[in-house]
């Protein structure tokens, strides 16, 4: 700097620059369009600072920003706290409703939530419009096509409830859906009544077979059951007690497949019609009924009808017939409760019952969720069911979190067992060959291994990773196992040697390591005695070289081998020293 100050200073120097030359240098506006020495920058550097007053303003200026920055920062999160009450209610829980398309049932859902927050879109269909596939994590995913308003609508949706307003199984109609329940109740979906509930309502003698499990219990005065009798096959349908009867053929609803005989000659012409279709059937007493009873539960809400046929047809539920409700009495209800309980809880049931002339009940038949709605309160009954339904999805979101799968303890159980697994690995391994103390460490009572001193990166420098032969190499012991967790365990990096004879190697004696080549079998014969002199200088801190070396030396330590290099050696230093001296 003092040279430059004396050059500038010269008078000589300024005066042999071009013409405006120091011009440049006092305008440093127009610094950056031309270039700019070290010098020149460091002398325009005094001249950025501003006065105190404004440099005090600016800093002012500047924590008034940062402070207003600071403020917004704290406002903002203001906003977005409110913008999460939508993400709460984030997508809503979809119903599946399996019925026909003569009850909508969206609208009785409308204005409806889920825990008071969740909304509930409806998507109805019936079983023939609907395809699944079911997965073990994933759930289950329904595809849906129907028909509305003269347009087919397909839909894929993930239900997270269903309500089932549909027979699954139907013999005299040919139709079948037990897949779709098993599929599902396969993908853990909820539903009323449950699925395991609907498939065992599959089979009307199933179901009997429950009634007649509470008839053993209630008795027949509390819960009166109609005689009934069960016929695999057309081969045992040979006569039956009393006429007349009633015949019932496999699975069928609203009056179908049901048959009056009178004699045993239209017994066994039924017993025919019985064999060509193949399936099994009931036979019932005919009773002579005034009128028929049913008992309907929905929730916590029960309803009594009677029911009158008018035109005159043994079978009330066909033909014209007088419907009205009746009082409901402890009786009608202790049939309900008792019904209701029947594979693991039924939410809406109904039983029916025939009220005969000589004023007698028999209970002959149990519905499940799929009944029909009778009667002047179907709009009240369908307000309930989706009031139902509402409060049972609630339960499932509240429970959901809290309650464990059934499936959960399995995959517990399963860690357990692999967290069991591989003990008895190590304690094998630990039995044959345990693991070594470290360098110093004290040595462990052995049968016929010495503690192994030596560090396994001795083993890695070998330059071929050729495993050396010890002196026991060849034993009977090494022959009968050659692939016991010793040798594995010194394929892995460990010294492989293992003498047979205790007291080989002292407690600090190393073992020495691979060195690319294998002593040959006159060495193997006198690498024990070498082995057994210990190195003085070999012990903890001694470099890895110098083990190196010492363990080369000990490997190689055979007479011949050391007079051979002395010999060696002696021929050098002579070279050498000819080759200096002159």
């Amino acid at each position: 700097m003092n040279f430059l100050r004396r050059r500038f200073s010269d008078s000589s120097f300024v005066a042999n620059l071009p013409n405006g030359y120091m011009m440049d240098f006092q305008r440093p506006d127009n610094s950056t369009s031309n270039p700019v020495s070290p010098a020149t920058e460091r002398r325009q550097q005094p001249l950025q600072p501003t006065p105190p007053l404004s440099s005090g303003t600016s800093i002012f200026s500047s924590i008034s920003s940062a402070m207003k920055q600071t403020t917004q920062a704290a406002a903002g999160p203001t906003e977005p706290t409110a913008s999460p009450t939508p993400v709460v209610q984030q997508k809503p829980q979809i119903l599946l409703v399996i019925d026909d398309a003569h009850t909508d049932w969206a609208k009785y859902f409308q204005g409806k939530k889920v825990n008071g927050e969740l909304e509930i879109r409806v998507e109805q269909a019936e079983f023939s419009e609907l395809n699944l596939a079911a997965y073990v994590s994933a759930g289950c995913m329904v595809d849906m096509q129907v028909i509305r308003n003269g347009s087919k609508v397909v839909r894929s949706f993930k239900p997270d409830f269903v309500l089932v307003r549909q027979h699954a199984y139907n013999m005299a109609l040919g139709e079948d859906f037990r897949s779709l329940i098993i599929g599902l109740q396969y993908g853990g979906v909820h539903s009323v009544n449950s699925f395991f509930s609907v498939y065992n309502f599959c089979s009307k003698p199933w179901v009997f077979s429950q009634l007649i499990k509470i008839f053993n219990s209630l008795g027949p005065e509390k819960f009166p059951l109609v005689e009934q009798s069960f016929f695999p096959s057309h081969k045992q349908m040979l006569t039956t007690p009393t006429f007349p009867v009633v015949i019932k053929l496999g699975h069928a609803h609203a009056g179908m497949g049901k048959v009056k005989v009178e004699n045993q000659h239209d017994f066994q012409d039924i017993a025919s019609v019985v064999a060509m279709a193949k399936t099994y059937v009931t036979t019932e007493t005919f009773i002579d009924s005034k009128y028929d009873i049913r008992i309907q539960k929905i929730g916590n809400n029960y309803k009594a009808y009677m029911r009158t046929s008018i035109s005159g047809n043994w079978k009330a539920n066909t033909g014209s017939a007088m419907l009205e409700q009746i009082a409901m009495t402890e009786r009608y209800r202790l049939w309900a409760d008792s019904v209701a309980e029947m594979f693991g809880g039924l939410d809406i049931c109904a039983v029916k019952a025939v009220h005969s002339k000589d004023g007698k009940d028999y209970i002959i038949e149990v519905m499940d969720s799929s009944m029909p709605l009778i009667g002047e309160h179907v709009e009240e009954d369908r307000q309930l069911i989706a009031d139902l339904v509402v409060s049972k999805m609630t339960q499932m979101v509240l429970t959901v979190g809290s309650s464990p799968s059934p499936l959960r303890p399995w995959p517990q159980q399963m860690s357990v067992k692999s967290q069991m697994q591989p003990q008895p690995g190590p304690q094998l391994g630990q039995l044959s060959q345990p693991r070594p103390p470290p360098q110093g460490g004290p040595r462990q009572p052995q049968g016929s291994q010495p503690p192994r001193t030596v560090a396994p990166p001795q083993q890695r420098l070998s330059p071929q990773g050729q495993q050396p032969l010890s002196p026991q190499s060849t034993s009977p012991q090494q022959q009968r196992s050659p692939g016991s967790p010793q040798q594995t365990r010194s394929s892995a990096g460990s010294s492989p040697s293992q003498p047979s004879r205790p007291g080989v190697f002292p407690p600090q004696q190393p073992r020495p390591p691979a060195q690319g080549r294998a002593p040959g079998p006159q060495g193997s014969g006198e690498l024990p005695k070498q082995q057994a002199a210990p190195h003085p200088h070999l012990n903890k801190s001694q470099s890895l070289t110098n083990t190196f070396s010492l363990s080369e030396s000990s490997q190689r330590g055979n007479p011949n081998e050391d007079e051979a290099k002395a010999e060696t050696i002696r021929n050098l230093r002579k070279s050498f020293a000819s080759l200096f001296s002159d």
